[in-house]
């Protein structure tokens, strides 16, 4: 899964340790869901997206591969 997280900050000039802080995570947390190695719950991508003002699906993109592994249950 992609996520434009760190462009949303960007645009609110919010630092990772902010954003953290509104959710209510660690800035490692922010860092890793960034870099894409951790996928945030569904709470944690609902708050980010009331923060930036975003349907969740315009932060969290899934990828073609994503479909596969769910499929593949």
């Amino acid at each position: 899964m992609k996520n434009s997280l760190k462009v949303q900050r960007a645009i609110l000039d919010i630092t990772q340790e902010e954003l953290a802080h509104r959710v209510g995570v660690t800035r490692q947390a922010i860092n890793a869901i960034e870099r894409g190695k951790y996928v945030p719950s569904t709470l944690l991508a609902l708050k980010m997206g009331r923060i930036f003002g975003k349907p969740v699906e315009e932060i969290f993109i899934l990828e073609e591969n994503d479909f596969d592994e769910a499929t593949s249950l």
